[in-house]
């Protein structure tokens, strides 16, 4: 899965907007969206919602993570812990790229909010790192990923994905000839 899919993915999450136009229900495979009435909030997802605002057809109110004191408390919290503390939404550096890359005006204080993304995404992945450099130097077989985002998996993978066929190498060379062979057969 490369970014480009992580994005896909985050733009099927539901974000809030205002209408400025009227429109009954309107019926998708993915599910019913509306209906629309001029500004009365309904749920939407956010591909229709980036739609209908560079169509000037409504406001996006901004999710309910994406608020400054959420973020930097969610920042603190991250850099105190040494174990990954759950993420603001699972799609949340997509999601802010998007809304704000498209809805800034409609978001409030959408430069500390892209400030404070940008923080914890480099906490996060600073962790990440150090958690992959200690599994490979502990030559671990398995890990634990609790509390990761796609995103943030789909960074360190190909790392892990080359140590991991590395040392699975390392280890059949230094297995005995007579095991070798015995794998070999299967």
């Amino acid at each position: 899965m490369d970014p480009s899919e992580v994005e896909f993915l985050a733009e099927k999450e539901f974000v809030k907007i205002i209408p400025n136009f009227s429109l009954d229900k309107i019926y998708l495979i993915g599910g019913d969206l509306g209906p629309f009435n001029p500004g009365l909030p309904v749920d939407v997802p956010v591909w229709l919602a980036l739609n209908l605002k560079q169509r000037q057809k409504c406001r996006i109110l901004p999710p309910e993570w994406m608020d400054v004191e959420k973020l930097e408390a969610i920042r603190e919290l991250e850099r105190r812990e040494e174990a990954f503390a759950p993420a603001p939404s699972p799609y949340y550096m997509e999601l802010t790229k998007l809304l704000l890359n498209h809805a800034s005006d409609n978001i409030p204080k959408a430069d500390e909010i892209r400030t404070l993304v940008k923080d914890i995404w480099d906490t996060r992945i600073a962790k990440l790192r150090l958690s992959a450099d200690s599994f490979i130097r502990q030559q671990e077989a398995h890990a634990q990923l609790d509390n990761l985002t796609l995103m943030e998996i789909n960074t360190i993978r190909q790392f892990l994905l080359d140590s991991l066929n590395c040392m699975y190498k390392l280890r059949s060379n230094l297995q005995p000839a007579s095991a070798k062979s015995r794998l070999a057969d299967y």
